[in-house]
C-alpha cells in the first residue's frame, strides 16, 4: 500500500474500531430478547424462552399500548412540525442581505444545541413553571396564571416546543450548505426574466433541496420511534405515565427498574426492526418517484 493509503487507514482505524465495538458487537446482545436473562448469570446460562418475551405484542398489555400510542403521536407531531423548521430557518437566513447579521443569527440559533436536556428542561421550568417568570409577571399585573408545566394535555406540545428551540437551529447547517451549492447564475437569469424572490425560491432553491429533504426524511423515519428518552424521563413525574410514557421510557421502567430484561430487550428489538422496515420502504418509495434516497438501486 502507498503511504497515502496507509495514512488514510491509520486515520480511519480508531473510528472503525469504535464503530465495531460500540455499535455492531452490542447487537449480539439482542439474544436476551429470547431468554429469561438474569444479570447474575451469563447470557449463555440464562434460560431460553423463545418468543415468550414478545407476548406484550399480543396479550393486550395496556402499558405497552399506551407507550406505543404516545410514541406514534409524538412521531407524527414532530415529523410534521419539527422537521420543516430547520428548512424554513435556512431559507430565511439565506435571504438575509447582510453577511454579518446572518452569522450573528446563526450563532444564536446554534447555541441551544450544545445545552444538555437537563439544562433545557430547567430553563423551561424557570420560564413556564407555576412560579416561573411568566406566571410571576402575570401575578404582579393581576392577571390569571397560565399552567403549562405538569399539565398532561399540554405535555406533547411542551416536548415539541423544546425540541424546536434546542435543535432547529443546528439542523439548518445541512440546508445552508446545500443552498450554498446552488449555481448563482440561475438566480441571476431568473431575475433577468422577471422572477421575483418567491418564484426563485419555488423554482430554483426548493428543487435543488428536494433530494436532500427526501434523504433526511428517510433517515428520520429510521429513528422515528425514538422521541427523546432523556427529555421525557426528566419531566415524567409531574404529568404521570399515561401522558408521558413512550417506548424508550417503557423499556427503561420495565427493564432497568422492573427487572424485565428480556421483555425490554424484545421491545427494543421490535423498535429497531420497525425502524429498519420504515427506512427500506421509504427508500423504495423514493426510487419509485425517481429519487436516489439513502442508497441507489
Amino acid at each position: 500500500m502507498s503511504r497515502d493509503r496507509l495514512l488514510l487507514v491509520a486515520l480511519g482505524l480508531p473510528g472503525g474500531i469504535a464503530l465495531v465495538l460500540f455499535q455492531y458487537l452490542p447487537l449480539l446482545g439482542n439474544v436476551i430478547a429470547f431468554k429469561d436473562y438474569q444479570p447474575y448469570l451469563s447470557i449463555s446460562e440464562s434460560e431460553w424462552v423463545g418468543w415468550s418475551n414478545f407476548s406484550f405484542l399480543w396479550d393486550g398489555n395496556e402499558e405497552f399500548r399506551n407507550a406505543l400510542w404516545n410514541t406514534v403521536v409524538l412521531t407524527v407531531i414532530q415529523t410534521v412540525l419539527v422537521f420543516p423548521v430547520p428548512l424554513v430557518l435556512a431559507l430565511v437566513l439565506n435571504s438575509l442581505a447582510g453577511e454579518r447579521l446572518k452569522r450573528t443569527l446563526q450563532s444564536i440559533l446554534y447555541l441551544p444545541h450544545f445545552l444538555s436536556w437537563v439544562i433545557v428542561v430547567a430553563l423551561f421550568q424557570q420560564m413556564l413553571g407555576n412560579a416561573g417568570m411568566l406566571n410571576t409577571f402575570l401575578t404582579q399585573n393581576d392577571l390569571p396564571i397560565i399552567q403549562v408545566i405538569g399539565v398532561p394535555e399540554l405535555f406533547k406540545a411542551l416536548l415539541t416546543s423544546q425540541v424546536i428551540w434546542k435543535d432547529a437551529g443546528w439542523g439548518t447547517i445541512i440546508f445552508l450548505a446545500a443552498i450554498s451549492r446552488v449555481d448563482q447564475e440561475q438566480y441571476e437569469a431568473a431575475a433577468v426574466d422577471g422572477a421575483n424572490s418567491w418564484r426563485r425560491l419555488w423554482h430554483i432553491t426548493l428543487p435543488a433541496l428536494k433530494g436532500l429533504i427526501i434523504l433526511l426524511l428517510i433517515l428520520r423515519l429510521g429513528s422515528s420511534l425514538s422521541v427523546g428518552f432523556e427529555q421525557i424521563i426528566l419531566q415524567q413525574g409531574p404529568v404521570g405515565l399515561e401522558a408521558s410514557e413512550v417506548l424508550d421510557t417503557w423499556v427503561y421502567n420495565n427493564g432497568i427498574l422492573g427487572g424485565e430484561w428480556g421483555t425490554s430487550a424484545a421491545a427494543g428489538l421490535v423498535k429497531g426492526v420497525v425502524g429498519l422496515l420504515l427506512v427500506i420502504g421509504a427508500n423504495k418509495l423514493a426510487h419509485a418517484f425517481g429519487e436516489r434516497g439513502v442508497y441507489e438501486k
